[in-house]
């Protein structure tokens, strides 16, 4: 399971979870990672789209932690529904809506936690940061980092 922050632009268009220019970049790294998205059930904390629009553009805004914990009551259904053995998360929000509580990705990634029932979660960026870092070499970095979480996610869900 892969819970992201919420929709974005074109995923609010669409209905559909990662599908805008950040959902390319994970298709392309579960690719690499050797994950199947069609095997993965894909959602977000947030079920809204929350933007300010700027003319004919429509720009993100982060929900607030209000927010992640009114929509947590439908992610834990979801989490009921599909019982998940793995749940990965990128970005505090979705960390936040998983397990309720406020932490930093940095000290949580490259590590396996254990949620109650179970469940195991991993920590990564949201790949919508690969989009914006303007350091190319930083990028690649990051990006190489992001495909080895993924890795990682797959051989604990083997």
């Amino acid at each position: 399971m892969r819970v992201g922050e919420q929709p974005g632009d074109q995923e609010d268009l669409q209905g559909r979870p990662f599908v805008g220019p950040a959902g390319q970049v994970l298709n392309e790294a579960l690719e690499e990672a050797g994950l199947d998205r069609t095997r993965l059930f894909l959602t977000n904390a947030v079920k809204h789209f929350k933007f300010e629009p700027r003319g004919k553009r429509r720009l993100h805004q982060n929900p607030t932690t209000g927010e992640i914990d009114m929509c947590r009551r439908w992610l834990d259904k979801e989490r009921a529904f599909v019982q998940p053995d793995l749940i990965v998360t990128p970005r505090t929000s979705a960390l936040r809506g998983v397990t309720g509580k406020s932490a930093s990705i940095t000290s949580m990634r490259g590590t396996v936690h254990e949620l109650e029932g179970g469940t195991k979660l991993i920590a990564t960026i949201h790949p919508s940061i690969l989009l914006r870092l303007p350091d190319r070499e930083r990028a690649a970095k990051e990006r190489d980092m992001f495909v080895a979480d993924l890795a990682f996610a797959r051989k604990l869900a083997a």
